[in-house]
């Protein structure tokens, strides 16, 4: 019989640590990460049969749910008629205008294949528009395994980073400035310092590689205005959250809260590619004219635009364009959030939680924490006893404390009924 255990032991031998992105080997948790044969709708079933109401949903693309049936038949009839071509398709098009239809700050965008591969390219472009070499990041968001982008925060206020992998030389990170979330103070510190230099500021709206920590009005506003001030771009990495958290993205969220708000570059993944490896980034047309073949700044890619990967998305964006989707989906998360608080309150566990659209985060701590070392107190021993409580009852939650659920449009009355009764018995 194939069991999990035997597929990890077998993927060991093959592939370092047994998986091709590490959290997927349950090492911060601890056991047997589980192999999956198939998603049906909002559950996954694993390779020994059990099935769990899933709330990653790939790290957040599967808005719809596993297998929707439009989506489905999209990527179906593409297939038939080619996997890739290395030339222009008009999908490519349709789905570059669907995304500048619902995201009003850009005017012109780039598809690419991955997430890491946007950010990268948004920062190159921001520093080919500018002429100016550093830029800024902040401490628990993660925008991909780029050089630049693998570093903690320096010692002081306002200083430059250090990596954090190996592979990472230090001159790789020199012109990265790390700074804490949400923290004005730091901010204002930083562009005294370094603004005549400073290309852009690359910023998670709504962190979700510390759980789900949200950037508050006023650092999004000072954000914004510092940015303008000393003429840095202002780039938002929307791969979790674009087209998650609502439908025009959670720039649309803050553009409600802050009069005028928007970015100058933007960068999504995850939901524009519905599953398929896809993601994009985009400006004004006065930015993206410095891109190759217009401009100076070289980005390309062979597999940019697959015609497979954009039926998925374009398909998949239609959906959730439909009336009442991101109602529903909203009511649910928070239906899930609410449960979840509650159940917690009853058994006097330390518990906070928040969420957005169809993304959710919690903390087992009595308030929602601001920035990463707050985030980094959490109880990590009863997180993972919670974890694999839940998950024996078949509730597939992330593997770690610093990562962000997901909520699909697949997901029923009764799997948020029956994940509130498995946390009611694992906090208990």
């Amino acid at each position: 019989m194939v069991t999990n255990s035997l597929l990890f032991e077998r993927a060991a031998r093959v592939i370092p640590g047994g998986v091709n992105s590490p959290v997927r080997a349950f090492r911060a948790v601890g056991g047997t990460p589980r192999f999956i044969a198939r998603g049906e709708g909002a559950y996954i079933v694993d390779a020994e049969g059990k099935r769990y109401v899933d709330y990653i949903g790939s790290w957040g693309p599967m808005i719809l749910g596993h297998g929707h049936p439009a989506v489905l038949e999209a990527v179906m009839k593409a297939a038939t008629e080619g996997f890739s071509f290395g030339a222009p398709t008009e999908r490519e098009i349709e789905l570059a205008e669907e995304i500048l239809k619902l995201v009003p700050s850009m005017e012109q965008v780039r598809l690419v294949s991955s997430g890491t591969e946007a950010t990268m390219s948004a920062i190159r472009l921001a520093r080919g528009a500018t002429g100016r070499p550093k830029f800024i990041k902040f401490e628990g968001c993660y925008h991909g395994h780029t050089d630049a982008l693998l570093v903690k925060a320096g010692s002081g206020l306002a200083t430059f980073g250090h990596p954090t992998s190996a592979g990472v030389t230090p001159g790789a990170a020199a012109d990265t400035v790390v700074l804490e979330y949400n923290n004005v103070e730091q901010l204002e510190a930083a562009f005294a310092e370094h603004g005549p230099q400073l290309a852009c500021v690359i910023i998670e709206p709504i962190a979700g590689n510390m759980n789900f920590v949200r950037a508050s009005v006023p650092f999004m506003t000072a954000l914004r205005r510092l940015c303008t001030q000393h003429g840095a771009l202002l780039v938002l990495d929307e791969v979790m959250t674009g087209f998650r958290v609502a439908l025009g993205s959670a720039q649309s969220h803050y553009a409600k809260l802050i009069p005028g708000f928007a970015p100058d570059i933007s960068v999504f993944g995850k939901v524009i590619g519905g599953g398929m490896p896809l993601a994009a980034f985009g400006a004004k047309r006065d930015v993206m004219q410095h891109l190759a073949p217009l401009g100076g700044v070289y980005q390309a890619g062979t597999l940019s635009g697959n015609p497979v990967a954009t039926a998925c998305g374009l398909a998949t964006l239609r959906e959730i364009q439909k009336p009442g989707f991101f109602e529903s989906l909203s009511a649910k998360t928070r239906q899930l959030v609410d449960g979840l608080q509650a159940v917690a309150a009853e058994n006097g566990v330390p518990f906070s939680a928040d969420c957005e659209g169809g993304m959710f985060g919690f903390f087992l701590l009595p308030e929602l924490p601001q920035n990463y070392t707050t985030v980094m107190t959490t109880d990590k021993e009863r997180f993972n006893r919670f974890f694999h409580a839940m998950l024996d009852a078949g509730i597939y939650l992330a593997p770690a404390l610093y990562e962000a659920g997901f909520v699909s449009a697949a997901h029923s009355q009764a799997d948020i009924e029956a994940t509130l009764a498995a946390a009611r018995t694992a906090l208990r």
